[in-house]
């Protein structure tokens, strides 16, 4: 007959999978992705080496899980403050800008683990799952933008194309102050009126900033 793990033994298998995911979110935080290793995950952890490589087959397999729960939790602070914004001020071009503006000030409140989203060369299959956060991020900013649209905020457009382009200025006007250490907050103003621009709103020249309360967490980091 074949072996059955009991629902306890799963569990705590599932528990120790966790532990070693947070802790390599710990470690990436603070070393960033080149910095980490399977035995410092390991040590962080508090278990052996060959305990890792019961869970993951390497160090890209982790990485890859890594980057897949903290980029969904990130998708997800975004489309919060994108919501929280349509709801507060009843328009979609709010939307966009706060959820772009929480990506860039979560970035610049964990800046490590933002570059290592963002550039820091990696594992091929951990760059596959860079790239699905990207393509989330767009496609949430495409929608907003399809809204904005039709409520006649904005010009009509190519949101997808619009989004994919906000999505790859602000990741590139982030990436050098984050490798480098000096990102600064107050590039939030900025960031905010390239996307108005950007987006053809009347409100570039009056850009509003952030207002959304969901960026003050920073990136998910444990």
């Amino acid at each position: 007959m074949a072996y059955r793990r009991t629902p306890a033994v799963q569990q705590r298998l599932d528990d120790l999978r966790s532990r070693l995911v947070d802790a390599a979110i710990a470690q990436v935080a603070e070393h960033g992705y080149a910095g980490c290793s399977i035995s410092a995950v390991a040590s962080a952890a508090g278990v052996g080496t060959g305990t890792v490589y019961r869970h993951f087959a390497n160090k890209g397999e982790l990485f890859t899980e890594v980057f897949r729960i903290v980029c969904t939790h990130e998708v997800d602070a975004m489309a919060d403050a994108g919501a929280q914004a349509r709801d507060r001020d009843g328009r979609w071009v709010e939307a966009v800008t706060a959820s772009v503006c929480t990506f860039a000030e979560r970035a610049l409140r964990a800046p490590t683990l933002a570059y290592a989203l963002l550039a820091e060369p990696v594992d091929p299959q951990v760059d596959t799952e860079r790239l699905r956060f990207r393509e989330a991020f767009r496609d949430a900013i495409a929608i907003a933008i399809d809204a904005a649209v039709d409520a006649g905020e904005i010009p009509s457009q190519d949101s997808a194309f619009t989004a994919a382009c906000i999505v790859g200025a602000i990741g590139e006007s982030l990436v050098l102050p984050l490798a480098r250490g000096t990102a600064d907050p107050s590039v939030i103003p900025s960031i905010t009126t390239f996307t108005l621009r950007s987006l053809g709103s009347s409100d570039a020249h009056h850009p509003r900033g952030l207002q959304s309360g969901s960026a003050a967490a920073g990136l998910r980091c444990g």
